[in-house]
């Protein structure tokens, strides 16, 4: 049975999954740690799957939709009703609340699965909470602002019919319509807007972006991403080839990447798996282009592929937020060559850490390739220790910590002994 957790300090952390399943799980998981080290009771709350590690508070977590599974008419039709408003979700939360009385709760990704719906219970609890934006959410109903693997707009100022004209979710009429409906209640009930103390935003970009669609600033705070440099050797030699580490999809810009490579004759790895793989593939051999799918890799084998490569190249071609991808190329030492869109340009110190280059377009990329081929090893090394240096300070675990509890602070959550050390000491 658990323990009780003392009110004063506990963090309550929100999150659909409870596994590493991306960008947003591996934040919210590493948040956890560090500030259980930092002396914080952590109550973790989210959905229910077989890929969740032990936890002695999943009786509290929800249960699972399984997208993309086979079943019955009726199930359909409850999942629905939970994508848009979940009573469960609520219902699991206030009994969580009562059982740890959480000091703050911090969320992340939530939408669709726990839904916004716990929003209002932990506001009528009187539980301060922040939410970190990984996305585009609060502003685009299908999250991305991409339609087509273009940048669309089209739905600022209240417009948010043309997620249904335009079938933007997976091309779905259904889907779309289902979209459509959530992000209609949610607004007209304020879930996300009245309910959230603070929305904590990895990058300028997006705050900026936020506010072009009618976010209050002063609701925002700017606490980027961090990496634990420790965990990443630096021990390389340097290879002859580029690399690309990511998912394979259209707004990623690898086509765009795999034109220039050819064109720049330099030799490019692709780590990582997705709906693209066989296109880009036919793409590659259609224009002799030297491309090798390395498949997905995750851990020392992707550490060692982008730790010996001249550079790492993000071409994205939608609004990326604030990749970790490029902090963890940072701490192995490795330059990036990074498009000139979203976020990725405040992680991008032109000509020091790395290059940049117009998103979609070949022969810029091609010529950031070639600048970067045309230094000697020994200049991009010395990029590479640039770029650790300065994550080393601006995007560390310890300036992440002290960022957030200051924020936690703010709101009036008392601070454990630990982390409140850690707060005046940097």
């Amino acid at each position: 049975m658990v323990n009780q957790a003392i009110g004063k300090t506990t963090l309550l952390k929100i999150n659909n999954y409870f596994y590493r399943r991306g960008g947003a799980e591996a934040v919210f998981l590493d948040h956890i740690a560090m500030f259980e080290k930092a002396g914080w009771d952590v109550v973790p709350f989210a959905m229910q799957h077989e890929l969740n590690p032990p936890s002695p508070w999943s009786d509290y977590f929800v249960s699972e939709i399984e997208y993309g599974h086979e079943t019955g008419t009726l199930n359909k039709i409850k999942q629905v009703a939970k994508i848009i408003y979940s009573f469960e979700a609520q219902r699991n939360i206030e009994r969580l609340i009562e059982r740890v009385n959480p000091a703050i709760a911090h969320a992340h990704n939530v939408y669709h699965h726990l839904s916004p719906a716990i929003f209002s219970t932990l506001k009528s609890a009187g539980i301060p909470t922040v939410m970190t934006v990984h996305d585009l959410k609060l502003a685009c109903p299908s999250y991305k602002m991409l339609r087509d693997a273009k940048v669309c707009e089209d739905c600022k100022g209240g417009r948010i019919h043309n997620v249904l004209v335009h079938r933007c979710i997976k091309g779905s009429t259904v889907l779309s319509t289902v979209v459509l409906a959530e992000t209609a209640l949610h607004r007209s009930l304020g879930l996300y807007r009245n309910n959230l103390d603070r929305l904590v935003v990895p990058s300028r970009f997006y705050i900026d972006k936020l506010v072009e669609w009618g976010w209050p600033r002063e609701k925002m705070v700017y606490i980027p991403n961090f990496v634990d440099i420790d965990a990443f050797d630096i021990d390389w030699t340097e290879g002859d080839y580029f690399a690309f580490a990511g998912r394979l999809a259209p707004e990623k810009g690898i086509d765009t990447l795999i034109r220039a490579v050819a064109l720049s004759k330099q030799k490019l790895v692709i780590a990582g798996t997705g709906p693209e793989e066989a296109a880009l593939k036919a793409l590659a051999q259609a224009l002799e282009a030297d491309v090798v799918f390395a498949g997905y890799l995750s851990g020392p084998a992707l550490h060692r592929l982008i730790g010996e490569a001249k550079a790492l190249v993000l071409p994205s071609e939608w609004y990326e937020n604030a990749p970790i991808s490029v902090l963890e190329a940072y701490a192995l030492e490795t330059p990036v060559i990074g498009a000139n869109i979203g976020g990725i340009p405040e992680m991008i110190l032109e000509g020091e850490t790395g290059l940049m280059a117009m998103p979609g377009n070949t022969q810029d990329l091609a010529a950031a390739i070639a600048a970067m081929d045309s230094r000697s090893p020994e200049e991009r090394r010395e990029m590479g220790r640039k770029a650790r240096q300065w994550i080393a300070v601006d995007f560390s675990s310890s300036a992440y910590l002290r960022r957030t509890t200051e924020l936690y602070s703010s709101l009036g959550a008392s601070l454990p002994i630990r982390a409140g050390s850690i707060t005046q000491s940097n």
